[in-house]
Order: C-alpha cells, then sequence, then structure tokens
C-alpha cells in the first residue's frame, strides 16, 4: 500500500514517514491500524565508539533531548539536553554536530530559559524549522519535530 503526501501529493512507498519530494509527515491513515509507533534510539559509546540502544523513557529521564528522526544516516542517535546552552552545527566541536553541507557551521542554539529550552536560529542559510515553519526562536515544547538541514529531529521533554 503506497501512502499520498498531504502536502504535496506525491506517491511514496510503504512505511515512508516523510515525503521523498517535500519532506511532509506521513500520517498513517488508520493509526489504530498500525498498533502505537515505535522508535529505537541510541547513544555512540564513547569509549568503544559502539551504538548502544536505550529507551526513549531512558533517554529522557534527566531532562529533555533530542532525537534525530532522520537525515544522514543517524535516525535513533539521541542528544540528552545537559546545560544552559548548546551549540547545533556542523562544526566539529558542536554540541550536537550534524555533519552535512545543509547545516551551518554555526547553525543554532539551544538555549535554557526560565520557560524552558528555546532553540534559537544563528543565521543559518537554510534556515530552522520548528513543526514545518521557519522560526529565529521558538520555545521547544514536547513532540516538537525541529529540522535542521537534512536533519530531522524531534524534542523530548517529560
Amino acid at each position: 500500500m503506497s501512502i499520498h503526501c498531504p502536502e504535496c501529493g506525491l506517491v511514496n512507498p510503504e512505511g515512508a514517514n516523510y515525503c521523498q519530494r517535500c519532506g511532509g509527515f506521513l500520517s498513517a491513515q488508520d493509526p489504530a491500524a498500525d498498533g502505537p509507533a515505535a522508535t529505537t534510539a541510541y547513544r555512540v559509546d564513547e569509549e568503544t565508539g559502539e551504538l548502544r540502544a536505550v529507551e526513549l523513557e531512558d533517554v529522557v529521564a534527566g531532562g529533555a533531548a533530542l532525537v534525530i528522526r532522520s537525515g544522514g544516516g543517524r535516525a535513533g542517535e539521541s542528544f540528552p539536553l545537559e546545560g544552559e546552552r548548546l551549540t547545533v552545527g556542523r562544526r566539529p566541536d558542536a554540541d550536537i554536530f550534524l555533519d552535512d553541507v545543509t547545516v551551518s557551521r554555526d547553525h543554532a542554539l539551544l538555549v535554557r530559559r526560565a520557560d524552558g529550552y528555546h532553540l534559537d536560529d544563528c543565521g543559518s542559510l537554510n534556515g530552522t524549522y520548528v513543526n514545518r515553519e521557519r522560526v529565529d526562536s521558538h520555545l521547544l515544547s514536547d513532540g516538537d519535530e525541529l529540522q535542521i538541514g537534512k536533519y530531522k529531529l524531534t524534542y523530548l521533554a517529560r
């Protein structure tokens, strides 16, 4: 069964989560028929370099986190948000390093303020998007979908 994109109408293959043409979210026709959505998250073991599977509840147990949903072959990689200010970009020393030419070296900042984490664009060429809308600054809420270059990430805070 193929899935039609609600944004542009392109027919996408079964099991696709995002449209191949426009990147729009492809919702299941009957969510109850599919059962609960399953997501696998992982972290890179700093000593061995191997991938270690982690439960999403474990990822957010210590606070907020970002999970890569697609892009760069890194789907499922998670980043716990620790600290007051985290850099996001293509610069190798960025706190959240996204290595692709669609990501600016200094693309965005995640800043913890009194009301929660804010995503601030740093004047990136391709822009920063939250829930498919371009933003300069945005207060993140649990489940927000971020797009930074070709990477799609989900913000989790429970």
